[in-house]
Formats: C-alpha cells, sequence, structure tokens
C-alpha cells in the first residue's frame, strides 16, 4: 500500500464583500492554504452612495489609519500586532505611506491597487464581481459588506438573525488640489511640532471669520434625508461638523478647528481657530480637510470652505458627502469567533460587526480569516488574550459590550483589562502595550505548530 504526500483540497471559504475586512480575510486564508472566493459587487454593476472605483480595499473617508505609535496609542498597538501576523491591509498602508506626523496615512490610490493586485495574484483566491443578496445556505461563509451592505442582503441578515440591524450615518471629508491652496495665507505645522513640519496645512481664523463661518455651517442648505433615515442616529467619531456647529459656539474651536499646538508665522501668535488639510496622496498634490465630513449640499460646501482664508481659490477634488452605516447587534448574535449563533456556518467580520475604523475592521477580518482556516482544518484556535489590542476589540464585540445600547467603538485602552496595581496616569499607556505585547508573543506560540 503507498500513501501520497498530496494533501485533500480543503473547501473553500464564501466571502462577502471586498473591502478591508473582506480582503484581508482572504488573504490570512489563502496563506493558510485555504481557497477562498471573494465576491464583491463593485465591479459587476454595482455601485454604492460612498465609492468612486471597483479597487478592492478603496477607502472612502479619510486616508489616514490613526496612530503608528505602538507605545501609547491602542491603534498604533493594533497596527504592530497586526505587522506580526503578516496583515495585508497594513503591509499595504506601509507601502503607500504619505506623510502625516505620527499617524500613518497613505496615497489612498496606490494602497487600493496593492490589496487588489495581490489578492489577484493569489492562486487560492478567486474574486468575483458580483451582488451577493442572500446568505449561503451551507458551506464556510464570512459576510463583510460593511457600512454599505445592499439592501437584499440587509434583509437577509435581518431574517438570520431575528434582529433590526442598527444603523447610523457616516460622512466624507472634502479633499483639496495642493496648487489651489494660497500659501500667503496658510502654512505647514504639525501640532505641538510633531513629525515632519510640513505634515500638516494650516488655515488661520479670527474670531469674526470663526463665528462668520459657523454661522454659515447652521445657515447651509443640507441633504434632505429619506425617510427611512430620519431616526438614523450619528456615530460620535465622525460627526459631521455642522451637527459639530449646533451644539455650541466654541463646539468646533475644541474639535477639528482647535488652534491649539500651533503658531501663526505671520503673527507669532495662536489664531483664534484652525482648518487643518492633510496630505491625502504621495504627491502632496491632493489634501483632506481633516475632520470636516459633512452633510451639506455640494454647491454650499463650495461657496461657504472658499470663505476660509487660503482656501478662497479652492478647487475641490472630492466633495464631502454622508452615506447610511449599517451594523449588526454582534455581542447579542455572534460567538467568541465571530460565528453566527443562528447560523455557526456565517462568520462576520469588519465594520458590520460593529467596530469602528479601516484599522479595527481589518483586524476583525483578520481574526474571522483565521478562525475559519483553523476550524476547516480542524485546528484549535483560542481567541487572543483580552490583554491585546486584538483580544480586546474581539472581546468587547463579541460579549464585552453592552448589547442593550451597543454602538460602534474604535480600539481603545478602555477596552482592555485594567492595569493592576497603582500606576501614574502617564505610565498607564506604556504599561497597557508592554502587557500586550507580552500577551501577543505567548498567543503567537500556540499558533506555530498549525502554520
Amino acid at each position: 500500500m503507498t500513501t501520497s504526500s498530496v494533501q485533500p483540497m480543503l473547501d473553500k471559504v464564501y466571502i462577502i464583500g471586498g473591502g478591508l475586512a473582506g480582503s484581508e480575510a482572504a488573504w490570512q486564508l489563502a496563506r493558510a492554504g485555504v481557497p477562498v472566493r471573494l465576491s464583491e459587487m463593485r465591479g459587476g454593476g454595482d455601485m454604492t452612495p460612498a465609492h468612486q472605483t471597483d479597487g478592492l480595499a478603496e477607502l472612502v473617508c479619510s486616508n489616514s489609519f490613526r496612530s503608528d505609535d505602538a507605545e501609547n496609542n491602542a491603534v498604533g498597538l493594533l497596527h504592530a500586532e497586526m505587522r506580526a501576523l503578516d496583515s495585508l491591509i497594513i503591509a499595504a498602508a506601509d507601502a503607500h505611506k504619505v506623510p502625516a506626523g505620527s499617524a500613518l496615512a497613505v496615497d489612498r490610490d496606490g494602497f487600493s491597487r496593492e490589496v487588489t493586485d495581490r489578492l489577484l495574484a493569489h492562486p487560492l483566491i478567486e474574486v468575483v464581481r458580483e451582488r451577493v443578496d442572500a446568505i449561503p445556505a451551507s458551506g464556510t461563509a464570512i459576510v463583510a459588506t460593511g457600512p454599505l451592505t445592499s439592501p437584499g442582503l440587509a434583509a437577509a441578515i435581518r431574517d438570520a438573525t431575528t434582529s433590526e440591524a442598527l444603523a447610523f450615518f457616516d460622512a466624507i471629508a472634502p479633499i483639496v488640489h495642493r496648487d489651489s491652496i494660497d500659501m500667503n495665507v496658510c502654512w505647514f505645522q504639525s501640532r505641538w511640532d510633531k513629525g515632519d513640519t510640513k505634515d500638516y496645512i494650516n488655515c488661520p481664523l479670527d474670531k469674526d471669520q470663526y463665528l462668520a463661518f459657523r454661522q454659515g455651517l447652521l445657515d447651509g442648505d443640507k441633504t434632505e434625508f429619506r425617510e427611512w433615515e430620519t431616526d438614523t442616529p450619528y456615530f460620535e467619531g465622525c460627526m459631521p461638523i455642522e451637527v459639530m456647529a449646533e451644539r455650541g459656539e466654541d463646539t468646533l474651536r475644541y474639535g477639528p478647528m482647535k488652534p491649539v499646538g500651533l503658531t501663526d508665522p505671520r503673527t507669532g501668535r495662536r489664531a483664534y481657530a484652525v482648518v487643518q488639510l492633510r496630505q491625502d496622496n504621495a504627491l502632496g498634490t491632493l489634501w483632506n480637510m481633516v475632520g470636516f465630513q459633512t452633510k451639506l449640499k455640494h454647491a454650499e460646501q463650495a461657496r461657504l470652505f472658499r470663505t476660509i482664508p487660503g482656501l478662497e481659490k479652492a478647487e475641490f477634488a472630492r466633495l464631502g458627502g454622508l452615506h447610511r452605516n449599517t451594523f449588526i447587534n454582534a455581542p447579542r448574535l455572534l460567538d467568541g469567533t465571530l460565528r453566527l449563533n443562528a447560523a455557526p456556518h456565517v462568520r462576520f467580520a469588519g465594520q458590520i460587526t460593529g467596530c469602528e475604523g479601516y484599522v479595527e475592521s481589518a483586524a476583525v477580518g483578520l481574526l474571522a480569516g483565521r478562525f475559519a482556516a483553523a476550524e476547516l482544518k480542524g485546528e484549535v484556535i483560542q481567541p487572543p488574550p483580552p490583554t491585546t489590542a486584538l483580544g480586546a476589540l474581539l472581546d468587547h464585540i463579541t460579549g464585552g459590550a453592552d448589547a442593550a445600547s451597543y454602538q460602534p467603538m474604535n480600539v481603545n485602552f478602555g477596552l482592555f483589562p485594567p492595569i493592576e496595581g497603582r500606576a501614574k496616569k502617564a505610565e498607564r499607556k506604556k504599561l497597557y502595550t508592554d502587557r500586550a505585547r507580552v500577551a501577543l508573543a505567548a498567543w503567537q506560540r500556540t499558533l506555530e505548530p498549525a502554520e
């Protein structure tokens, strides 16, 4: 009797959604030797209100993955953990990084192209341009359709979970052509001079200009809500600028227009308020208005934003927009490895689980892919410890959050188990990250036999 060294072909995993989470899940499965069919409706005749291309992992809002500080910041720690686990999304971000101080910001077109090319080139990944309106009845599947899930699939999810999907609005910031910004008025500076001194362009406003601008936001012609959108709440981390303006005269000056840490070189003083722009592509030709997500109509945006000093002749590569974001009540519906309790052959990943942010979405996709691969290979994989950024985020989604009041959440140290003993406030963040590195290394060692 002879034996063959050829391993049996593993069952194919069906991934619905080619955003950051779906792309990351596909990569993790393929690198584990599991074949993947990745379905993405863009490019197959369908488009969303927010996307502009059919590229996989297209960034539709900011081009920033936020802080890359793995010593003192929870999202920076998450970056580091994903790098250690061969994340495609973080690798592509590193390959297309643009200046942004201590943040990890990317050339959005180059980033999406990198992810798309690497997935298309992998022999175990089949990318199919199709809209999927139903949850697969059998086989192994990962739903990673993100905030813009198609109505048909959203209805299928509601049927499968016997639960109403939750939703909120997410807003998109405008992008300005660099050569249309008046640098005789504006100046380059990062807040508190962190990073490269040319990471941000700053537009100064005096008190009268600020008050007039705020009034313009309040009076401006805004997008009308559809009937089904009228009761949808906003996510606090991506609040439209005009909604912030409604909350008080100084709300913007303590938010996206805060002037602290910036000195106008023309006066040698701090301005009353400041609008910041951050580089949006590798060439430095496009800059996005930081924190200026908006639901103002396009003509109103162009008129009002050109009243900002230095942007009087601004040419916009993209104006702001508004779209609905849908997510499930994950603590109530998912188990500890992201499986749907009512249909365990289906996992959910990305923003549809209620995590918020590019990095968090990709991180949950990474975990979903690894969990699915281990299950198909007959291996046991424990979730990462809650003392890691990956584990803290997963724990929050799958039970750590209060299901009754569940809302989208970025990774933060508040999700981690508290540090034992007394520690000075200035030392706590470093204690969290030191503990997380040890925990992740120990968890990785448990994965080595499988890999």
